[in-house]
């Protein structure tokens, strides 16, 4: 608790949403993050960008950039499973957001590793991917609704990965706590290799100059639904996927569509995200 007397001298703002009861300070994304709580119970998420943290991987003044310029796109989607912003606002030379608590275990803690060595305790996503094939199939619905709002927003979906989403486990929903590298259409690839996990991001998004657009977002979905209902390991960086038919769990014109969203070639894929929901649903509902 020493660590977290210092950082509430250090930054005061805190006192006005809460006691913090939790700090992320391992973070590779250059924002220091606290979970606070008021007299009444309520809790908050408040992340700060510009502070450095222990892995980060950028420098503060892009950790600033990259939170302002995803304040609106917060603001905007206001999906139900979107973490909800509830203010943000510039201190000093940081800048910060607060959101409303989110329940859950994030898929990609990796900060826990360590513990879970040590105990042997199964890893949030381990969990997930033993749950029983309907609950899995209900959290990729929570994906698909909320890939829509982005595809409402004329977002592509930059950085979606593992530690982008979250789980509760006792109530059955996810939610989706990162959307700071998102960014608005049109867009191009203009880092060769961009943000990402490599089991969920498309080939244009290792080309440097590629358009990024709606098709991203569809590939996004059908790596993720390998990636909850199917697809089992990762067997080399980037390309190493074993996605075959033998591994799927769901319906196999599920199978399908999945597959097609994940084509190598964008001209090959479902051309919208409305266009892959649409052939999700008539099949799952």
């Amino acid at each position: 608790m020493g660590g977290l007397v210092g950082y509430r001298l250090r930054f005061p703002f805190l006192a006005r949403w809460g006691r913090p009861f939790c700090v992320f300070d391992k973070t590779d994304s250059g924002n220091l993050s606290f979970g606070v709580e008021n007299e009444s119970g309520e809790r908050f998420f408040i992340k700060i960008a510009g502070a450095r943290t222990e892995n980060s991987v950028i420098t503060p003044a892009r950790a600033i950039e990259n939170l302002r310029r995803a304040v609106p796109l917060y603001e905007e989607m206001r999906h139900p499973n979107l973490i909800e912003l509830v203010e943000h606002f510039a201190y000093k030379k940081y800048y910060v957001a607060v959101f409303r608590w989110a329940r859950g275990d994030c898929f990609w803690d990796y900060w826990n590793w360590a513990r879970y060595a040590k105990t042997g305790e199964a890893r949030p996503f381990d969990r997930f991917r033993a749950l029983p094939l309907e609950k899995r199939l209900r959290a990729f619905g929570d994906v698909l609704s909320f890939f829509e709002a982005v595809e409402a927003s004329r977002c592509v979906s930059i950085d979606f990965y593992l530690g982008s989403m979250m789980y509760d486990f006792e109530n059955g929903a996810m939610t989706f706590c990162d959307i700071d590298f998102f960014r608005k259409q049109p867009c191009e690839n203009d880092m060769g290799r961009m943000w990402g996990q490599n089991r969920f991001m498309a080939p244009e998004e290792f080309q440097l100059g590629a358009a990024l657009d709606a098709r991203v977002n569809v590939y996004r979905l059908g790596a993720t639904a390998f990636v909850f209902l199917g697809e089992k390991e990762e067997k080399q960086p980037g390309r190493g996927l074993d996605r075959s038919a033998e591994k799927w769990e769901a319906a196999p014109a599920l199978y399908q569509i999945a597959l097609k969203a994940t084509d190598p070639d964008p001209a090959q894929r479902h051309p919208s995200v409305t266009e892959f929901a649409a052939a999700w649903r008539a099949i799952s509902t």
